[in-house]
C-alpha cells in the first residue's frame, strides 16, 4: 500500500465514506476489503464502509497510520501528493532511528567521502539500485534524514564501504549494508566489515584482506549462493562462506523474488560444507529462504572457527 491509501483508510474510518480516485479505484487492499471481506462498498464516486470495518481497521491499521503520520509531520515530509510506499516509509523510520542512535554516523561519512551515487544509496537502503531513480521526493527525504545535501549522479560502482574497528581479527564482506549499521557489535569482536553492493564485484579485484581471514555473509537464496558468492569467490579465493543460523522464512509468504526455480544447471558443491549443502537442499525443498540481517554474525564467525 502507499500513503494515499493508508489515508484514505483512515479517512473512511473517520468520516464513513471517502471520494474514489485512480490510486483508490486500482488499490489492490481496498478492492480485497469490498470484494472479499465485505467490509467496504463503493458507488461510481464514492467509497463507504460496511459492518465490521472500524474493528478491523483498529486491529490492523490504526497504529500504523498513526506511526506513519507522526513520522512524516515530525520531519516535514507529508506532503498533499505524498505517494510514499507502506515499505519505503518503514524504511525511512528506519534511517531516522539509526541516524539518532549513530549507527549510520560511520556508513554517513563515507558516503560523503566516497561521493556516493544515488544508485549506492539505493542499494544500501531499498536493496535495488534503481529503485529510487525518478523518485525526486523519495530521493530528498533520504537526503534529508541522512543529513546529506548532493549526492553524486553517475554510475560509478567502484567504492566498497568499510566499517573499520581496532585491532581486526577478520574481515566479513557482507552482501546487503544491514550489519554496517550496527557498529558497536562489530567493533566489540574487532570484526572489519565490508559492504560492496551485493553483485557489484568488480570492485574486489583490488581488495587487501592484509593476510586477515575473510568471510562472507549473505542472503540464502539463489542470487546470494548461485550467482553472487561464486562471483566473489573468483576474486577473492580465500574467502569462505558463514553458514547462516536465522529463521527460515517462505519465498511465497515474503514476496521474495530470488526463486530456487531458477537453480537449473547451477552447482556450486565444490564451494560448500556437506552441513551448507544439506541447509540449501532443506530450503529448496520447503521452498525458503534465510535473510542475512536475521543472522547472528558474531555466532555464525565462532561456529565456523569451531569447525576448521
Amino acid at each position: 500500500m502507499n500513503w494515499i491509501e493508508l489515508r484514505a483508510l483512515n479517512n473512511l474510518y473517520s468520516n464513513g465514506e471517502v471520494k474514489i480516485n485512480d490510486t483508490l479505484a486500482k488499490s489492490g487492499e481496498i478492492n480485497y476489503l469490498i470484494n472479499s471481506l465485505r467490509i467496504l462498498d463503493r458507488t461510481h464516486d464514492k467509497l463507504f464502509v460496511l459492518e465490521g470495518f472500524a474493528e478491523l481497521y483498529e486491529k490492523d491499521y490504526l497504529e500504523k497510520y498513526h506511526r506513519f503520520e507522526a513520522f512524516l509531520l515530525d520531519n516535514g515530509l507529508l506532503k498533499p501528493q505524498l505517494r510514499f510506499e507502506e515499505s519505503d516509509i518503514k524504511i525511512l523510520i528506519g534511517i531516522k532511528e539509526d541516524m539518532e542512535n549513530g549507527n549510520l554516523e560511520p556508513l554517513r561519512e563515507q558516503i560523503i567521502k566516497n561521493e556516493a551515487t544515488l544508485r549506492v544509496v539505493s542499494l544500501m537502503f531499498f536493496k535495488n539500485e534503481k529503485y529510487l531513480l525518478g523518485k525526486e521526493a523519495l530521493i530528498n527525504a533520504v537526503k534529508l534524514l541522512l543529513q546529506i545535501d548532493e549526492l553524486a549522479d553517475d554510475k560509478d560502482l567502484q567504492y566498497k564501504y568499510v566499517l573499520e574497528c581496532n585491532n581486526p581479527k577478520c574481515i566479513v564482506l557482507c552482501e546487503n549494508i544491514d550489519f554496517l549499521k550496527r557498529p558497536t557489535l562489530a567493533r566489540t569482536n574487532h570484526i572489519e566489515l565490508w559492504y560492496a553492493g551485493g553483485k557489484n564485484v568488480t570492485k574486489l579485484d583490488f581488495a587487501d584482506t592484509r593476510g586477515l581471514p575473510i568471510y562472507y555473509s549473505c542472503d540464502w537464496d539463489y542470487d546470494g549462493l548461485f550467482i553472487i558468492y561464486p562471483l566473489v569467490k573468483e576474486k577473492i579465493q580465500s574467502i569462505q562462506l558463514l553458514t547462516p543460523n536465522g529463521i527460515a522464512k517462505g519465498i511465497e509468504e515474503t514476496e521474495h523474488a530470488s526463486k530456487w526455480d531458477n537453480i537449473k544447471d547451477k552447482n556450486i558443491d565444490s564451494l560448500l560444507t556437506s552441513n551448507q549443502l544439506d541447509i540449501i537442499k532443506e530450503l529448496i525443498k520447503l521452498n525458503q529462504w534465510i535473510v542475512e540481517e536475521s543472522c547472528n554474525l558474531i555466532e555464525m564467525i565462532n561456529n565456523y572457527e569451531l569447525t576448521i
